[in-house]
């Protein structure tokens, strides 16, 4: 495991921001770590970080303990928390030359980073003209210039267009492909869905569910989602013809999904009967619906 934390905790005062977080991140990994906002993924990253202390529990990074191997382990490790430091009014090449001095980093390096995050055609323009995908691929690349065993992110997607969503998670998935391991934290399942292979997901900090994406996706079973002109009589007609229902409301109604040929089937059940769809397609529950779930599991 690349990272290992046992009964990880930490407060504000009186209020308990993580709650005995165990965290296992396997070498090699996108490891997702799930969360609304507010749910303590921040605080858990700035503590592997070593930007905040640990109230209880301990941090293994690489098999070794981070507090009596703080240097050695932080050399190996790039990260993005919240906002890329970045200097405005300097190019982007300028901006990474800047940190290379500092870490004796040499000039190829730096072009490579740029090449990396496909930032080579604007690397002599000012980074605040950068549009804010770009700047996140310019903060990643900063993380990236020292060439560390474990990239960690924080929200990297946070409020980017779709086209900036899609380049940070290719991104991820070419690091990965060199043989680092990336932990990633985003409030977003269906994105981290895509490129993860192992998540952690935390609610009012407390680790709900960590395992593989495989493990996810079985209890994040698919839906039809069914929108009619009467959800009463369409739910009476399906359980009719014995077809499960689990849950109904005023405009739609969800079914277990099993199959395309399912969808289909239920369409020209409801409509040989008379009644009107609006709307019928395969759909995965949201990340509040899954956090119910999990917690009632539990």
């Amino acid at each position: 495991m690349v990272i290992r934390t046992q009964g990880l905790s930490f407060s504000f005062g009186n209020q308990q921001v993580v709650n005995s977080i165990s965290l296992e991140v396997p070498e090699g990994s996108i490891y997702g770590f799930l969360g609304p906002n507010g749910a303590g993924k921040t605080t858990t990253i700035k503590m592997l970080l070593n930007l905040l202390q640990a109230g209880e529990g301990s941090i293994h990074i690489f098999d070794k303990e981070l507090k009596s191997n703080r240097i050695e382990i932080l050399k190996q490790i790039g990260s993005l928390v919240e906002q890329p430091a970045i200097y405005q009014h300097l190019t982007g090449k300028e901006n990474l030359m800047n940190r290379a001095m500092l870490l004796q980093v040499s000039e190829q390096r730096v072009n490579d980073m740029l090449s990396l995050v496909q930032l080579t055609s604007a690397a002599n323009k000012k980074a605040g003209q950068y549009s804010l995908g770009m700047k996140q691929r310019l903060g990643i690349a900063h993380a990236l210039l020292n060439d560390p065993k474990l990239l960690i992110l924080d929200e990297p997607t946070n409020g980017l267009d779709p086209n900036g969503i899609i380049e940070i998670r290719e991104l991820m998935m070419r690091i990965v492909k060199e043989g680092k391991t990336v932990f990633v934290s985003s409030h977003l399942l269906s994105e981290v869905e895509k490129m993860a292979t192992h998540v952690g997901i935390i609610n009012h900090g407390k680790m709900m569910f960590q395992g593989t994406i495989q493990d996810l996706q079985n209890i994040n079973q698919p839906h039809i989602f069914i929108e009619t002109d009467n959800s009463a009589d369409a739910a009476n007609l399906l359980k009719r013809n014995h077809i499960d229902i689990t849950e109904v409301e005023n405009d739609y109604l969800l079914v277990p999904f099993t199959s395309k040929q399912q969808i289909g089937d239920i369409n020209n059940l409801l409509v040989q009967n008379g009644i009107t769809v609006f709307g019928i397609n395969k759909k995965h529950k949201d990340l509040e619906r899954l956090f119910l779930d999990i917690t009632q599991s539990n």
